[in-house]
């Protein structure tokens, strides 16, 4: 669905009548005052007209949901969602409506709810699903290509992106404006293949807990690069925060019974790139005419990473597409755990656009601190790699470090 951005003026369409279901509806258009209070969120002020009080926020995807309708309001238009959508408010009449012809709105956001917890479900599978099975086919599988590995992601997401944008219409495509927005996004790329490649080859030497445990770290090296390159300093507190996180893989590292040290180095490097790009993308793209969402940031990074890709696993992993198929005529099983894996690698980037779009960012990475303890212990389940109790604590002392971060950071905006 397209984003909209909402004129001096907006029409709006309320509904009045009694709470049953088929009561005869009368429309209302007031004219409505739209003032920007943020990214792409809009707050409708009533500007004249009779009808309901209360209009609220109308966000980026110009669906205005109300006690008294859902409603789409485009091009200083509205017009119902669904059918299914109408109902009359319960004023005078609720006291008189019997259960099952009560206001709708209650089952309707009895099915967001459900709706939203299928989405953070699919989320976790398929981010936990594309670790662990990282972690299978560079381990215990043996196929020791993780350059090959990650191209093979990026030309899924390539692909994928491409028919959810362009065929599907899943998001507007945006479009690349100029040669040096082109340049970033070949920059922003290049530093997402070192994340997602070192990521890779660290799960050859490490555990998925272990992993996950340095991973956790993000936040630190975050905020290392954003006072780096922009000198921006966050309050005292946020700093203090994370001491947890750093010590706390400092413990788990001493526990960890099957410590690596260059796997802990390339991981580590992994995690490194992946809060240095986070960094350069809120530096490159900050302009309004240079913004893109995930969705359409991915359609453009993945096809750059393949071409990153291409002469790095024909130099690195010579030959690998000949193993690749050799493998493939005694086990054809591997070209199905490829295909299900880059499709899942896909998704994972899928699911993260749509979960930020139905919640926030803040319960995204809620959502996320829990995810990677998931992932832990899933794991440990699976591959019943060995694990200590001092590594388990340091890896919990890093969790609570992130999470009091997080707070940290939302109380000092």
């Amino acid at each position: 669905m397209a984003q909209i951005a909402l004129t001096s003026s907006a029409t709006l369409v309320s509904f009045k009548g009694g709470a049953k279901r088929g009561a005869k509806l009368s429309w209302d258009t007031p004219r409505l005052r739209a003032s920007r209070i943020g990214t792409n969120l809009w707050l409708l002020n009533k500007s004249g007209g009779s009808g309901s009080k209360g209009y609220g926020l109308v966000g980026s995807d110009g669906i205005y949901r109300g006690n008294r309708g859902v409603v789409k309001v485009s091009d200083g238009q509205a017009a119902p969602l669904s059918d299914s959508y109408f109902w009359a408010a319960a004023n005078n009449n609720k006291a008189n409506s019997e259960p099952s012809d009560q206001d709708p709105s209650t089952k309707m956001k009895g099915t967001s709810r459900f709706f939203t917890i299928g989405l953070v479900a699919a989320w976790y599978s398929s981010n936990i699903g594309v670790l662990l099975l990282n972690k299978y086919l560079l381990s215990n599988y043996g196929f020791k290509y993780p350059i090959f590995l990650t191209m093979c992601h990026m030309t899924a997401c390539s692909l994928l992106s491409y028919v959810a944008i362009a065929w599907m219409k899943m998001v507007p495509m945006q479009t690349i404006r100029s040669r040096v927005q082109f340049f970033k996004i070949a920059a922003l790329s290049l530093v997402f293949c070192v994340s997602v490649v070192f990521g890779n080859i660290s799960l050859r030497f490490l555990p998925v807990s272990f992993n996950q445990a340095i991973g956790a770290t993000t936040p630190f090296f975050t905020a290392v690069f954003a006072y780096i390159m922009t000198l921006k300093r966050e309050a005292w507190l946020t700093y203090v925060t994370l001491i947890p996180v750093v010590t706390g893989v400092i413990i788990a590292s001493g526990g960890e019974p099957s410590f690596h040290l260059f796997g802990f180095i390339i991981c580590i490097a992994a995690t490194a790139a992946r809060a240095l790009k986070s960094v350069l993308q809120g530096i490159l793209l900050s302009s309004e005419g240079e913004k893109l969402n995930s969705m359409n940031l991915l359609l453009y990074m993945a096809p750059i990473a393949v071409v990153f890709l291409l002469p790095a696993t024909l130099i690195m992993e010579e030959n690998v597409v000949g193993i690749t198929l050799a493998l493939a005529r005694d086990d054809h099983k591997i070209i199905w755990y490829l295909l299900f894996n880059s499709s899942l690698a896909y998704f994972v980037n899928l699911t993260n656009f749509l979960v930020t779009k139905h919640t926030s960012a803040l319960t995204l990475q809620v959502l996320g601190n829990a995810k990677g303890a998931v992932a832990v212990v899933v794991s440990i389940l699976i591959f019943r790699n060995p694990v200590s109790v001092t590594g388990m604590l340091g890896y919990s002392l890093t969790v609570m470090g992130v999470i009091l971060y997080s707070e940290a950071k939302k109380r000092s905006k």
